[in-house]
């Protein structure tokens, strides 16, 4: 085993991206020629002073270039560039040989493409697309907001107040904006201690701390937001009530009047975030409706219909929506009104209820699948979530299951990516079941998962 400890000081972005940069710069150069065994994800964590998850990361980052490869047992090699030998992986990937993505969280069913291509002409071919072009007024036309009115009534349980609605594009800008309202720099934001990792990376762009807050299977525990208001006085609530993202936990409603209640009596503000929103039959009350006026409340037409389609909405009270006006003019002055225009049609037609009831069908039929072949492990999901939180068993740790997947051939995202500030991370890992674009590529991932787990405690011997 080699030696190698990379120089990234003057490798600006991610570390995991950075080690991987000096490994493709390290390779060129000839400093490790093909076959060289590189240190194991643990000493070169220790030797880089990095988390056991960066190396990994970075690794599956390299392997994804083709620049190394690893076999469990041996370790991992750089690969041959010229010939384009590479060690004989044991364990099967899909039939195509590709990775099987079960670690990003996108919207996936049959047919959108088609209707948004029909929809696209029609736009084309009757609409004023001067007047859409047009950003001097700053504002949306009354019929784009009367349709996103109806549509945020009908599929996720909010009163119709059209004047209340802003349009984004997509749910990270509706996110982007809501913070940009409610917070400066150095303000503290309470969350679950897993939380949504797009919002983590926001927060600490915009220079906000980040506080986690305990939670169980049920969601957010109110004790323990109340606990915080009191004795560190948080700007902001950032929650996902419904199909929390990761652990897909549904607030109960009785929890949900408590966590309103406990933010209206400390002056508490809430950004809930809703893109999952659509897809439980039940539909409970939003915190948006519990406290309007002091809620931003944010989802998008990605999950919903596409994860192209970049439309989000940000919902706020007389008061906050004015703050949400302002704060558009530091990104931009609106979304999109060609992608308005659209979302206007698919919602009037009735398009766009069919296409999310298809991403609601498509994700039972995947979670169907996961029952089928994780009964036995213990996980978290519902019925129709586009995702499940898998907690291994021992003595698995995350890093080396997800590194074990990956030379597998399937792709998981593991707890580290969730979790707030320096609480210990889970040994869990998130599995998005809506990326692939077949069933089928959904079981094959899921049933090399289920192998892994079957067999763990011979294939750890191998991976350490």
């Amino acid at each position: 085993m080699t030696n190698w400890t990379p120089d990234i000081s003057a490798i600006g972005g991610p570390r995991y991206r950075a080690i991987a940069d000096a490994l493709a710069r390290d390779i060129s150069d000839r400093v490790l020629p093909p076959g060289t065994r590189l240190p194991t994800h643990r000493d070169l964590a220790y030797k880089l002073g990095v988390t056991v998850g960066t190396v990994t990361r970075a690794y599956a980052e390299a392997e994804r270039r083709g620049l190394i490869e690893g076999e469990v047992g041996r370790g991992t090699y750089v690969r041959d560039q010229e010939s384009g030998n590479r060690t004989a992986i044991r364990y099967s990937r899909s039939s195509t040989g590709a990775l099987v993505e079960l670690g990003i969280n996108v919207s996936s069913a049959p047919g959108v493409a088609d209707s948004l291509k029909q929809m696209l002409q029609e736009v084309t071919a009757q609409a004023d697309l001067n007047q859409l072009m047009d950003y001097s007024n700053n504002t949306l036309p009354p019929a784009h907001m009367n349709a996103a009115a109806n549509w945020l009534e009908r599929r996720f349980n909010l009163p119709r107040r059209p004047d209340w609605i802003r349009m984004t594009n997509g749910g990270q800008h509706a996110l982007l904006t809501a913070f940009l309202s409610l917070c400066r720099p150095g303000d503290l934001v309470a969350t679950e201690t897993l939380t949504y990792s797009g919002m983590r990376h926001l927060a600490n762009t915009l220079g906000l701390r980040l506080e986690g807050l305990a939670y169980d299977d049920h969601g957010l525990i109110p004790d323990a937001l109340d606990a915080c208001c009191r004795q560190r006085a948080p700007r902001v609530l950032y929650t996902v009530p419904t199909l929390h993202n990761p652990t897909t936990a549904i607030l109960p409603e009785e929890r949900r009047i408590e966590i309103a209640s406990i933010c209206r009596r400390y002056g508490v503000q809430i950004i809930e975030d809703d893109v999952f929103g659509f897809l439980p039959d039940e539909q409970l009350p939003r915190l948006a409706t519990l406290a309007p006026d002091i809620t931003l409340y944010i989802t998008s037409l990605s999950k919903c219909i596409a994860t192209g389609f970049r439309v989000g909405y940000i919902v706020g009270a007389p008061g906050l929506v004015e703050r949400v006006d302002s704060a558009m003019l530091v990104s931009q002055s609106m979304g999109s009104l060609v992608m308005s225009e659209l979302a206007t049609r698919l919602i009037e037609s009735g398009e766009a209820d069919k296409l999310a009831d298809r991403q609601k069908e498509e994700a039972a039929a995947r979670q169907e699948i996961a029952t089928d072949l994780l009964t036995g492990f213990d996980y978290l999901t519902k019925p129709k979530a586009q995702h499940l939180w898998l907690r291994l068993p021992l003595p698995w740790r995350r890093e080396e299951f997800v590194a074990e997947a990956r030379r597998r051939g399937v792709s998981v995202t593991p707890a580290d990516y969730f979790t707030v500030g320096h609480a210990p991370s889970e040994q869990s890992v998130r599995i998005s079941l809506s990326q692939p674009q077949s069933r089928e590529q959904v079981e094959t991932g899921l049933r090399i998962i289920a192998d892994i787990l079957a067999g763990q405690a011979t294939l750890f011997k191998a991976v350490i």
